[in-house]
């Protein structure tokens, strides 16, 4: 059997440039900000991947927004074993993969971040095997899949093959509150035993060595060399941002995306809708750097930088910047981007310029996930 379990305000900070998702006070702001949830329409996109082969396939599951809508909008059928309060809490998360462990789940799908996969990991037995549909803001845990389609083609692949190999991994996360104050110091708190198969899972985030600030120094140096004057430069999050900002001279915030024209902030800690109409006021690129192990250039504690943004950019909207190392650490994997939307996606596909010093850049090769699970499973 198939469990799912989705942590309904899950990734609702992330659009809203708060960094984060946890805690009713960042919920309501993000709601302010025009910010809405979309745990419960990528977890229907990894089941959709489940019923394009076995529409028949019954899907336990807690009530409501917890999972039960995610596998009816899938045209699943849904067997409830947990019904929630309202408004749900972690605790209810707990309770949920409890329940599904209970009744012999053999696979536990959950929706969320981070802060989601601690919560199923306190819930389910240390034999119990579970994936993450990636749906929150920040995840450091590889314990997700690389999209919502590829955690549905194995869910499918599962079902199909009567089980796939498992491989133990951590559940990391951060206190949000610390992060904020620039403090990125995640801790590992469980492991879950997750199916693999090569490239339908994510890596791990590595840190940056100390002994790799120079060539990042570089790296933004060889960024700011390019920039045009009377283009808004949507900066995102991280440390090889925060040098293309020392660079310029300008102030960063650590997890916002902060929008640049003609060497002064204009726009700090931007949220989804205010870099829309940044780019409306005038021409615009985005720059973003790889997340290290990952090598997610996008999805992944940048969703402010979502599929409309990039839309409303047009032609060549990203610029992408990362030390040299990064890429040869990825030992040959390609650079990801989820942005939630499959033709966003597929037009980022191909090949990327990244700027990796003053004088240097590396062609690299980018992959859409989302597509390419769900074209997989077909196959």
């Amino acid at each position: 059997m198939i469990g799912l379990i989705v942590n309904p305000v899950a990734g609702v900070g992330g659009p809203a440039g708060l960094g984060g998702s946890d805690g009713g006070d960042v919920q309501r702001r993000a709601g302010e900000r025009g910010a809405r949830p979309r745990a419960t329409e990528r977890a229907a996109a990894a089941l959709a991947v489940v019923a394009s082969a076995r529409r028949h396939e019954r899907i336990v599951t807690a009530a409501g927004a917890m999972g039960a809508d995610a596998v009816r909008a899938a045209g699943l059928e849904a067997i409830v074993v947990w019904h929630p309060r309202s408004p749900t809490f972690p605790t209810d998360t707990t309770a949920a993969a409890r329940a599904l462990a209970d009744v012999g789940v053999e696979l536990v799908l959950f929706a969320g971040g981070d802060g989601t996969a601690r919560d199923v990991a306190a819930g389910l037995p240390s034999s119990a095997v579970a994936l993450g549909i990636p749906a929150g803001v920040k995840m450091y845990s590889p314990v997700f899949a690389v999209g919502p389609s590829a955690a549905g083609a194995l869910a499918a692949a599962w079902i199909d093959e009567g089980g796939l190999p498992t491989v133990d991994r951590e559940v990391l996360d951060v206190d949000e509150a610390q992060l904020r104050r620039a403090r990125v110091e995640p801790r590992l708190y469980a492991t879950i035993r997750v199916p693999y198969r090569a490239g339908r899972t994510q890596a791990r985030k590595a840190a940056t060595p100390a002994d790799e600030r120079a060539a990042m120094r570089l790296a933004a140096r060889g960024a700011v060399s390019r920039l045009q004057p009377g283009v808004r430069y949507l900066l995102g999050p991280g440390g090889t941002m925060a040098e293309v900002a020392r660079e310029l001279g300008v102030d960063k915030t650590l997890l916002g995306v902060d929008v640049v024209l003609d060497g002064r902030v204009v726009v700090a800690g931007a949220s989804e809708q205010e870099l829309l109409d940044q780019v409306g006021s005038g021409p615009a690129q985005a720059i973003v750097s790889i997340i290290g192990g990952q090598g997610f250039l996008l999805g992944r504690g940048n969703q402010q930088l979502s599929a409309r943004v990039l839309d409303a950019i047009g032609d060549d909207p990203v610029l992408a910047v990362a030390p040299e190392q990064k890429l040869i650490d990825l030992e040959g994997r390609p650079l990801l981007v989820d942005t939630g939307d499959a033709r966003v996606d597929a037009r980022l596909a191909g090949f990327v310029r990244v700027v990796t010093g003053p004088s240097t850049t590396s062609v690299y090769p980018v992959q859409a996930p989302e597509n390419e699970g769900a074209a997989d499973h077909a196959a």
